[in-house]
């Protein structure tokens, strides 16, 4: 029987290559190779959804390397299986790096290397792209330039490491019981996690079942990084559950997309949680009362039956826009008294 999980993992391999020594030409070559001319392309805020591999790279890729021109792409996680419904999925996850020299969707420049975080994930139909949905951590980005105009991360903000044990590139062949092992032990967390606090306390969701004592979770800029269950709890999941305490209630509105490689699961929807803003508010927002959908693609790193490693991406930026806060209009105005020009490149020579 054809590997095709292994083998879309090979198909997206000439992509990530020609993005570690990122030419425009070879990108361009390799995303016209890759992707099909009418797929369709969910990107983060501000981006919106693109059409094709000429549009995604003229919206996204292009002013990215004018600002970022030795722009390099790693990937720390690659993986692949099919979700539910029989789809297709590759997940890539890694960060974006190179010298930040010409302001970037108005980020003033820092004339120093610059890191941002990506997950981005690819749906196949007969060995080609046809879907991408891709988060980009942008508010990293604006801590780094010192320009983040909104309110301080509770969790701790870093260079999220990739994995531990140093194989997020899963290897061939696709093997359909570990990964399904995988992929529900996911699935059995959540469905626990979603019991708090509808249905009780904090040991209703048998965190200690699920995840290992000494986990990270990795969250987006503006949340930051949890280490253990306490760090997990304490600067993510309760300030969550208390500004948005009906999560996981309008499961009928939203896709959720699974799938697992090895000791790898994952999850892809756009969207995939819907919640409303009450209690406390969060972010640093006032409670509005608004419904907002979220964008949350995620890799989780299972080792010894329990989750050691969980990496987070949120559309952070348009869970702000829902709420009535233009995150980029506050950057310019914390920022209009810089310097908005660009820093020679190479910086320094002479």
């Amino acid at each position: 029987m054809r590997d095709v999980h292994t083998a879309n993992k090979a198909v997206i391999a000439p992509l990530r290559a020609a993005m570690y020594d990122f030419d425009e030409s070879d990108v361009r070559a390799a995303l016209d190779v890759l992707v099909t001319p009418d797929a369709v392309v969910h990107m983060c805020h501000p981006f919106g959804d693109l059409t094709g591999p000429a549009e995604l790279y003229d919206a996204c890729y292009a002013p990215l390397l004018s600002s970022i021109p030795d722009l390099e792409r790693r990937d720390w996680i690659v993986m692949a299986g099919p979700d539910e419904q029989g789809a297709d999925w590759v997940g890539a996850g890694g960060f974006y790096t190179g010298t930040f020299v010409a302001p970037w969707l108005d980020i003033p420049p820092t004339g120093h290397q610059v890191h941002m975080r990506f997950h981005e994930f690819y749906r196949f139909g007969d060995g080609k792209v046809t879907e991408i949905q891709t988060l980009w951590d942008i508010p990293e980005v604006m801590m780094q330039a010192n320009a983040w105009p909104m309110a301080p991360s509770l969790g701790r903000e870093w260079n999220v490491p990739g994995p531990a044990t140093l194989d997020g590139i899963v290897p061939g062949p696709w093997d359909p019981e570990r990964a399904k092992a995988s992929q529900q032990h996911i699935i059995d967390m959540l469905e626990h996690m979603k019991k708090h606090p509808s249905q009780g306390g904090p040991e209703v969701m048998e965190i200690e079942r699920f995840w290992h004592p000494r986990m990270n979770w990795y969250g987006p800029a503006g949340i930051g990084t949890g280490r253990g269950i306490a760090g997990f709890r304490n600067w993510h999941q309760i300030p969550f559950l208390a500004g948005m305490p009906d999560r996981g209630q309008y499961l009928d509105e939203i896709t959720y997309h699974f799938f697992g490689d090895g000791d790898y699961a994952a999850v892809t929807g756009w969207p995939d949680m819907i919640q409303t803003v009450t209690d406390d508010g969060w972010l640093g927002i006032a409670p509005s009362g608004k419904r907002i959908t979220m964008r949350s693609l995620d890799f989780w790193r299972i080792e010894n039956g329990r989750i050691r490693e969980n990496w987070v991406m949120v559309d952070i930026l348009d869970a702000y826009r829902q709420l009535g806060v233009d995150v980029f209009r506050r950057l310019r105005e914390f920022n209009k008294a810089r310097v908005p020009g660009v820093v020679p490149f190479p910086v320094g020579e002479r």
